[in-house]
């Protein structure tokens, strides 16, 4: 923890891992950064297309809740695989690149262009 001043104020901050969903303790940390990275794509693949969640729902061959749901955060009842379709059904390729750990246990990251 580290201790700032700023005007005139002590703050107190914590270094992230580089994760907020494992900074907060959550199970399943690195599936969550990996689910709501690629929710951010598929929000930014709507606005490059400029579709409403109706049009973008029947792209991704799923409801328009699930779609409203997705916006607000909630993605919970969609698994990385359906994500990854909705994307490839946006118009959008997607790569899986496999390498050895650094480490006994291997990680999963998300990298986008």
């Amino acid at each position: 923890m580290q201790k700032r001043i700023i005007n005139g104020i002590e703050v107190y901050t914590d270094s992230s891992s580089g994760n907020v969903f494992a900074d907060l303790g959550l199970p399943n940390a690195e599936k969550l950064k990996i689910k709501s990275g690629l929710v951010i794509e598929i929000r930014k693949a709507m606005r490059e297309h400029g579709l409403t969640q109706q049009d973008a729902a029947k792209r991704m061959g799923i409801s328009q809740a699930k779609v409203s749901n997705m916006m607000r955060g909630d993605f919970t009842n969609l698994s990385e695989r359906k994500l990854m379709d909705c994307l490839n059904r946006l118009g959008y390729d997607i790569e899986i690149k496999v390498r050895p750990a650094h480490e006994p246990v291997g990680h999963l990251t998300l990298a986008t262009a």
